[in-house]
């Protein structure tokens, strides 16, 4: 396998774990997909076994791909499972202080040479990695949301990254076929830097009255042609999602631009948490999306 890269573990059978384990299975890579529970991990993979299925209806995958590709996955929900791996991207919650909790865990179960990679799409590399055993062989895979169908990986060295698993980390996601963009390890590198305070000034242009829901998603799907509304796109993501990447943003910039608008707060703590949740800045529980504002 590329660059000595051949066993992955991935931490998490979320929307974000299941994605990856789906590109890296199907990419020939053998993968383990761990979480809290059996149970979990196990519908984990059933969730990536049903994305295959979406790929091979539109032809983009052949029954064998599909079969060959699951036949690479096994759940797991003992740390031990980690030991002989050569790549563990942990794909947990975007809240630091569950992902410090799992590398303390995980670290003691990981070969010397193994290299340990997030997913966070926000929190500092450099900080994430100074909680592990191995800060030279830590490094930032940001994956986009949703994995199989989006192309860019977001590359990010932490100030104690050694090359060589900068080197290694690049060939494994070339070998995904995804295109790699390298950003700085400041606060939400670059896409959700630019995304998300684009997605806030859209809640605030709700909050203070300017626009509807209706009238803010058609003004930039059609007069700034994005394939999808700010406030769509937030309920996608999900909105405690949204909320912990701006707060990331505010506390690690400074900057009054980055406050989180009161309304995605309150939203959040309504539990209305977008898609995921049945509702968000719309509701999904009828037969077609109404907006709840």
């Amino acid at each position: 396998m590329s660059d000595g890269i051949g066993k992955v573990g991935i931490i998490g059978a979320g929307q974000m774990g299941c994605g990856i384990a789906h590109v890296s299975a199907l990419a020939g890579f053998q993968v383990t997909l761990y979480d809290v529970s059996q149970e979990r991990a196990a519908a984990g993979k059933e969730k990536v076994a049903a994305t295959l299925d979406r790929q091979l209806v539109s032809q983009k995958i052949s029954e064998a791909e599909k079969a060959e590709a699951l036949a690479r996955i096994t759940p797991a929900a003992d740390p031990a499972a980690f030991s002989g791996l050569d790549l563990v991207i942990e794909a947990a919650t975007e809240e630091e202080t569950v992902k410090r909790k799992i590398y303390r865990e995980i670290c003691p179960h990981l070969d010397e040479a193994t290299i340990l990679a997030t997913n966070t799409s926000s929190i500092s590399i450099t900080r994430l990695a100074a909680a592990t055993d191995r800060p030279e062989r830590f490094m930032g895979i940001h994956f986009m949301n949703p994995v199989p169908v989006m192309k860019l990986v977001e590359l990010v060295r932490g100030i104690a990254t050694g090359d060589q698993t900068f080197e290694a980390s690049k060939a494994f996601v070339q070998k995904l076929d995804k295109t790699i963009t390298v950003s700085e390890d400041f606060p939400a590198f670059i896409v959700n830097r630019i995304l998300l305070p684009m997605i806030n000034e859209a809640i605030y242009t709700l909050y203070e009255g300017v626009g509807s829901v209706e009238s803010i998603d058609t003004a930039m799907k059609l007069g700034a042609n994005h394939p999808m509304g700010p406030l769509q796109l937030a309920d996608f993501i999900g909105l405690d999602t949204c909320l912990s990447i701006m707060q990331v943003l505010h506390d690690g910039l400074a900057d009054s631009k980055y406050r989180p608008c009161p309304l995605l707060v309150k939203y959040v703590e309504a539990g209305w948490l977008g898609r995921k949740a049945g509702r968000g800045f719309y509701d999904y529980r009828g037969e077609t999306p109404v907006p709840t504002r």
